[in-house]
């Protein structure tokens, strides 16, 4: 056990057996609301098979005295809105966030919602790549305010802090190439929602909006660490105090947009979704492994320390060498064309 400056515990156990079995478990006890677990376990298999478990940051072992169940239970007394998931034959799946009556608002069901649709796309073997829209024309705008305001309390808004990062936290650790299609607004917890994806695409017209200073908050879903990684820390400050609106120009200036979409004309969202499935395409042509590996081990050097991230591209390049789509590669000396 190796204490940090920065009071985080390390412990890593080796094992002997193929290819250095090992467990890493890092614990942050900043306060008795701010503690988190990160686990990541290599066991015996096939070339040293790796998990990224699902139960990291897991919300129901991380705050003391909380249970998922509980809050799972009382976010469902507010119902109202769906969180849809429709699984494409060519490996894309198309998530919506549909409230519309609510500009797309997430009702305290549709967080559960959002949970059990991230655990069927983590059961998802086949998947590639996945878009997350918004119905009618606009992307999401945060947090319904009739569960708002009957969980203004902040143990219940703690709760329900943590129960949202775990879940976006796992969105984004997804084996799949994520995209978020912002169409009209996203707003508080709907900016928080894009940054929980690998790549944002805006339409003309469109809007990202951290609002959270407007309601005397900060973001509570992850939505500024995520942030700060994929714009640094001056704009993310900008964005924040400033509660920027950030349309498609600026997005693309900061770096928050990877790509300006033509749009709709008719205000469908279908076109701006074709739009979106062809740009992904282009990113998820190939075997649905290979895909697969790639985000694994781009997670990976994201989150672990350079040498548990080393040992876990070696481990997921091991699942690939020999493997069909590298074979039929060697044999067409695909390298060359």
């Amino acid at each position: 056990m190796v204490l940090s400056a920065a009071g985080q515990h390390l412990l890593r156990v080796s094992r002997p057996g193929a290819w250095g079995q090992h467990l890493l478990l890092r614990v942050s006890r900043p306060g008795a609301w701010g503690q988190h677990l990160l686990l990541r376990v290599s066991w015996p298999g096939a070339w040293g098979q790796h998990h990224l478990l699902r139960g990291i940051g897991s919300v129901s072992t991380t705050a003391k005295g909380f249970q998922e169940k509980e809050i799972r239970e009382k976010l469902q007394a507010f119902p109202g809105g769906s969180i849809d998931l429709v699984k494409q034959e060519s490996g894309i799946a198309v998530l919506t966030v549909n409230n519309p009556a609510r500009m797309n608002a997430f009702s305290g069901s549709m967080m559960v919602e959002l949970e059990e649709r991230v655990s069927q796309l983590e059961e998802w073997t086949e998947g590639k790549g996945l878009i997350i829209q918004g119905a009618a024309g606009t992307f999401c705008s945060g947090s319904d305010l009739n569960a708002v305001r009957a969980m203004s309390n902040p143990q219940d808004g703690m709760k329900m802090c943590m129960f949202m990062q775990n879940v976006l936290i796992r969105l984004l650790r997804l084996p799949l190439l994520s995209v978020a299609l912002v169409e009209g607004s996203a707003l508080g917890g709907g900016a928080e929602l894009t940054t929980a994806c690998d790549f944002r695409l805006m339409v003309p017209g469109s809007m990202i909006r951290f609002v959270h200073k407007h309601m005397g908050l900060v973001p509570g879903w992850g939505g500024a660490a995520r942030l700060v990684r994929i714009v640094g820390s001056q704009n993310a400050l900008k964005m924040l105090s400033g509660a920027l609106k950030v349309d498609p120009e600026m997005g693309l200036q900061i770096g928050l947009a990877d790509g300006v979409l033509e749009g709709s004309l008719d205000g469908s969202g279908a076109n701006a979704l074709l739009e979106a499935e062809q740009w992904l395409g282009c990113y998820t042509t190939g075997p649905a492994s290979v895909i697969r590996a790639i985000k694994n081990v781009v997670v990976s050097g994201r989150e672990l320390p350079l040498d548990v991230a080393l040992r876990t591209e070696r481990d997921v390049f091991g699942t690939v060498w020999g493997g069909p789509a590298n074979l039929q590669a060697l044999a067409s000396k695909a390298k060359h064309k």
